[in-house]
């Protein structure tokens, strides 16, 4: 898939994006996103080089960064100060099936951040794209093609 933000959706939704995903070896898998490449991999003990995130610790950063993006932006519409806020996300899994049970984030402000501000603050992570994006439960499908080009 190819990375065109904002295409019209062929489904009739307003917009579509295209990545393109290649295997690079080994366990290797590399995501082509606009002008960026994000590189995956596997730990040493699933048969990787332990080279670089996982693509579920990639998911997982996503989620916190943008909720991240959200925080700035609310910062930033406020003039508050913002550099020393951070997140700590945390995921619980199942110990058997390794299913995600939680994700939890704690946006760690510091002390002297408004208090006026914290129940506002929660709302505006709760707008982050990603996390509306788990929420919507969309439909994912896979299909096989050839004439793909070596």
């Amino acid at each position: 898939m190819n990375v065109r933000a904002g295409t019209p959706c062929p489904e009739g939704g307003s917009m579509h994006h295209e990545i393109t995903i290649n295997l690079k070896g080994g366990m290797k898998v590399d995501a082509s996103v606009r002008d960026f490449t994000v590189s995956t991999d596997q730990p040493k003990m699933d048969d990787g080089n332990n080279s670089a995130p996982t693509p579920l610790e990639l998911f997982f950063a996503s989620l916190g960064t943008c909720a991240g993006t959200n925080v700035a932006y609310f910062c930033i519409e406020r003039d508050i100060p913002y550099k020393d806020i951070d997140i700590k996300l945390t995921v619980d899994r199942d110990d058997r099936s390794r299913a995600v049970k939680r994700i939890s984030m704690d946006i760690r402000v510091p002390a002297d951040f408004p208090e006026k501000y914290k129940d506002a603050l929660l709302k505006a992570v709760d707008l982050c794209a990603v996390k509306k994006a788990i929420k919507a439960q969309p439909d994912i499908v896979a299909t096989v093609s050839n004439g793909h080009k070596a």
